[in-house]
């Protein structure tokens, strides 16, 4: 039987891209579309429409994609209209890419009657694949539609200039180009990981930018256990010589070190639990029903310990639904 690889397992659920999207989405556009960034009103509110982007594009073929948003902004004109700008984060070659980016827009479009502008982030390693339009017409009618769109490998180029930007995007950028370089040499990639995650102390970002840095960080430079313990014991040498908890690498640390120990354990305790309860409903049944109790106390216990429901899914390779179930759970008691 065939099993997912970790960086497939990944794209199973919402990226931290999203919450980079959520968290900086002004900075977004000054780094990727600076004309937009200079027609915005940036003093006004701006929302963001989640749910009505799900339900116009629940009927579309996805394919493959790290994030999609759809936000609605005010304009410096003075225009009383609303923009709604709908950003697509493309995570691998797709044929018919540009297709969706058409059919989505129109959607919107349908839906708001509103004007809508695409924006798209191409963030796979074809340097040849640059969709930027869609049209299909015939006997004289014509439709056609264009998108800007920005390649994250063209940024290569530039890795000075991002080094010395503050904007947290060319954070996101660097570490997107070196998870794509280190794909195959796990040494090279915990020491860019290392490097990245340093780097963010030295840029005067906020605790809670370089937390939200470094989680993104952290995810697309995904490192095999021991590799992961490696990078988090010299992150920590580094917090305690420069006397700086903001990652605190220790506590992660031990908690990783945990996680297997607390997973055998809580598992060995269901099974118990299910054999119990097998005997009147069926060892079988009970069993599997131990085995998942077992797994949902660490689901518990690891939410509990501040990691977050993706990278909980990921670390036990568990539900998502279950996950998130277990963290409302959670907040619900609080």
């Amino acid at each position: 039987m065939k099993t997912k690889s970790d960086n497939e397992k990944q794209d199973d659920y919402d990226t931290p891209w999203k919450d980079v999207l959520e968290n900086y989405f002004f900075e977004f556009l000054a780094f990727f579309f600076p004309k937009a960034y200079r027609d915005i009103d940036l003093g006004r509110r701006y929302r963001f429409l989640d749910k009505e982007l799900k339900q116009v594009v629940r009927d579309a073929k996805l394919g493959r994609r790290y994030a999609d948003k759809l936000a609605e902004v005010r304009l410096k004109d003075g225009s009383k209209a609303w923009i709604l700008i709908h950003v697509e984060v493309q995570g691998k070659k797709e044929k018919q890419f540009a297709e969706r980016m058409f059919v989505y827009n129109y959607r919107i479009f349908d839906k708001y009657r509103r004007t809508v502008v695409s924006f798209a982030v191409l963030a796979d390693e074809s340097q040849n694949w640059r969709p930027s339009g869609f049209s299909y017409g015939k006997w004289g009618c014509k439709v056609k539609m264009t998108f800007p769109v920005v390649r994250l490998t063209d940024y290569a180029a530039q890795w000075e200039k991002l080094e010395t930007s503050a904007n947290p995007f060319a954070v996101v950028v660097m570490a997107h180009l070196k998870a794509l370089e280190t794909k195959k040499n796990q040494g090279q990639r915990r020491y860019w990981k290392l490097c990245l995650c340093k780097g963010l102390y030295n840029r005067g970002y906020s605790r809670r930018d370089v937390l939200m840095l470094f989680d993104f960080i952290d995810w697309i430079m995904h490192l095999p256990e021991a590799a992961e313990e490696l990078f988090l014991e010299e992150m920590n040498t580094f917090e305690e010589e420069g006397k700086m908890r903001y990652i605190n690498s220790a506590e992660r640390l031990g908690i990783r070190k945990g996680i297997e120990q607390g997973i055998l354990l809580g598992i060995d305790q269901g099974i118990n639990q299910g054999i119990q309860q097998g005997i009147q409903q069926g060892v079988q049944q009970g069993v599997q029903q131990g085995v998942q109790q077992g797994i949902e106390q660490s689901i518990r216990r690891l939410l509990l310990n501040g990691f977050k429901p993706a990278e909980v899914a990921r670390l036990l390779a568990a539900d998502k639904k279950t996950v998130l179930r277990i963290a409302k759970e959670i907040r619900n008691q609080d």
